[in-house]
């Protein structure tokens, strides 16, 4: 259904879905009295490193925990690289992530600590740094750490007082930042996991202070305290909840770079199917997935979803995080989001439990100390990649054995972490988080809803406030639909607004995936409303939005596209005995991508293979059915 109708700035905490629905069918005259849901999403990044992690230190970053936060509330630093760098608007929530493995030591061997340097080999990369070979000695460091060859004298792990101290650091950092109702800095870390080159990083996140965070140490990848197989994780994330009360997460990132690890069928620390254990594990613990940001967009690929004219989006395809293995067709079903969640429903048909039922996030994994996810205010993601006139030019990896690369232009500007919470608090936030109340998006911070149940009728699209109607007759964004009533089929009522200073959107999608008698999973988008007066084609097509970006001057216009989509809609090839998911997707018109910022800033000329357009989106967490039995 075409619809550009109004949806206001929406209504939207810590709450049941019953306990809304009953607040608001109580109401009083003002619609705003007694609202027990959240209002307004919250935007964040849930995954920033700063110059504490190690591969950023050696890439050059010198900002610190306590620098990333005041970036991210808005203040104006000045960069690694001595540039004066400030956000358009603050974040309402921040992450630190830095890797837990050898976490700081790249900033006290900087600064030359005297326990470090007594080390010959830590002596001989200082020296190359002071004499002005500080490339050079950065890679030695990085490469001799991931090969397992780093001194065991001087490494940072847990139970080392050095390592203790750098974790306390980050912890008062975070508590100094903390401004309920304001602002929020989790604590949190990455567990790095490499399995051979093949990327199984989780950011951990707490929804604890000081008092409980600080009676435990990250968990690491290296042996014999640490460990790369995620179920050894899963039982670290167990041991603090119950050692300490506390409450934790894990979130995955950049499937596309695994090789085929990241949602499996069959687990590749074993070599078996993967049984009901580990399916109920990674369901408690991985409640999202970060499904954007800097290193690849993740939620399709054009090999997977053919019929997808958006699944070409932002593609890092050609190998493993390393780049030390390339990649094949048949590692990308268990890479990507879509896939993962048709896999989910296979393995909840086989197992009774779904280990891939996840809400979506983005983040930018930026390595800077910076979270910026917006293409005109593009920061790189490592710090020999912030504004320069070559950093698009320059490979950002690459293996010329087997003839691998991945070039400076391809890096993305993504993205931010939406959450629909009550307040901003860890708490409140946190919660949101653990029932799947998120959004992902590239970078824009639009608003988006999305609503399933069975009773949604076209007058709730109409509605100023569509909240009230979609607490009151059905669940939000990661929630869950069970048997459909005799008769009905799922009905959802979407509705997005633009980013106050951003681009027009083209058009809201429902992508559906679902599970058939005979086993066979399979995916449909369906375009549900748009902008303008366009009509599908003969092949059910929405014709494309059109373009205004100009290029040379880096700018686009609004004379296209909506600001607001509003729309209910109604499953037309609903099943009521076959298992499904529903997620929304919003497309915003074309604009620059920020290789044209940086041609138009520096007067420089590109390459014709560099893209210099986008079109930006937003991806809501699934809402499931379940039939009966």
């Amino acid at each position: 259904m075409c619809a550009s109708a109004v949806a206001r700035a929406q209504d939207a905490g810590t709450y049941t879905v019953e306990e809304a629905g009953q607040a608001i069918k109580a109401r009083p005259y003002s619609p705003y009295a007694g609202r027990n849901f959240p209002a307004r999403p919250l935007f964040g990044d849930t995954h920033l490193h700063t110059a504490l992690s190690f591969d950023a230190g050696a890439a050059g970053a010198r900002l610190g925990p306590r620098e990333a936060y005041k970036f991210a509330k808005g203040e104006e630093v000045i960069s690694s690289t001595g540039q004066p760098a400030k956000l358009s608007r603050p974040l309402d929530f921040l992450v630190v992530a830095d890797h837990s493995d050898n976490m700081g030591w790249f900033t006290d061997f900087m600064a030359g600590k005297p326990e470090i340097l007594q080390n010959a080999q830590a002596r001989e990369w200082y020296d190359m740094i002071q004499s002005g070979h500080a490339g050079e000695a950065a890679w030695a460091i990085v490469v001799t750490f991931s090969q397992g060859k780093f001194p065991p004298d001087i490494i940072y792990q847990p139970g080392n007082p050095a390592y203790r101290s750098v974790w306390q650091s980050i912890i008062s950092a975070a508590e100094e930042a903390n401004d309920p109702g304001h602002f929020t800095a989790f604590i949190g870390f990455e567990w790095t996991s490499l399995s051979k080159g093949n990327n199984l990083h989780r950011n951990v996140i707490f929804r604890d202070g000081a008092e409980k965070a600080g009676l435990i140490e990250p968990y690491t990848t290296q042996p014999p305290v640490g460990s790369n197989n995620p179920r050894d994780l899963w039982k670290w994330l167990r041991n603090y909840e119950d050692k300490t009360g506390g409450d934790v997460l894990a979130i995955a990132h950049n499937g596309n770079l695994s090789n085929g690890e990241m949602f499996p069928i069959i687990e590749p620390v074993t070599g078996k199917e993967i049984d009901r254990e580990y399916a109920e594990q990674r369901a408690h613990w991985e409640v999202l997935y970060e499904t954007t940001q800097m290193k690849g967009d993740g939620e399709s690929h054009p090999f997977l979803s053919p019929n997808d004219e958006f699944a070409n989006f932002e593609k890092w395809d050609k190998g493993n995080l390393d780049l030390s293995v390339k990649k094949t067709p048949d590692m990308l079903e268990f890479e990507y989001t879509r896939s993962a969640l048709k896999n989910g429903l296979k393995l909840e048909a086989k197992l009774g439990v779904n280990p891939y039922k996840f809400g979506l996030v983005g983040s930018t994994d930026s390595h800077t100390g910076l979270s910026t996810a917006d293409d005109d205010n593009f920061f790189g993601k490592i710090s020999t990649a912030e504004p320069s006139p070559e950093r698009w030019s320059h490979p950002f990896m690459a293996n010329p054995k087997l003839g691998l690369k991945i070039m400076g232009w391809e890096t993305t500007a993504s993205g931010y972490a939406a959450v629909w919470a009550q307040e901003n608090t860890r708490a409140s936030i946190f919660d949101a988080m653990k029932r799947r109340e998120t959004y992902a998006t590239t970078g824009p911070r639009m608003v988006v809803r999305f609503f399933g149940g069975f009773d949604f009728d076209e007058a709730d699209a109409n509605s100023r406030s569509p909240a009230i109607a979609g607490y009151t007759k059905g669940v939000p964004m990661g929630g869950d639909l069970t048997q459909a009533p005799a008769g009905k089929v799922p009905t959802f009522l979407v509705a997005a607004l633009k980013d106050p200073i951003g681009a027009n959107l083209d058009r809201y999608q429902i992508i559906k995936g679902w599970l058939d008698a005979a086993g066979e999973v399979h995916e449909k988008v369906y375009d549900v409303a748009w902008s303008g007066d366009r009509k599908p084609g003969a092949d059910g097509k929405l014709p494309p939005v059109g373009n205004t970006v100009d290029v040379p001057n880096a700018t686009w216009t609004n004379t296209i596209g909506a600001p607001e989509l509003i729309a209910v809609w109604k499953d037309p090839d609903f099943d009521p005995s076959q298992r499904a998911f529903y997620y929304g997707r919003v497309i915003e018109i074309p604009t620059p991508r920020w290789p044209a910022y940086d041609a138009k800033y520096f007067g420089i000329k590109m390459s014709p293979d560099v893209t210099m357009t986008t079109q930006e989106r937003a991806y809501t967490s699934p809402i499931w059915y379940t039939p009966a039995g």
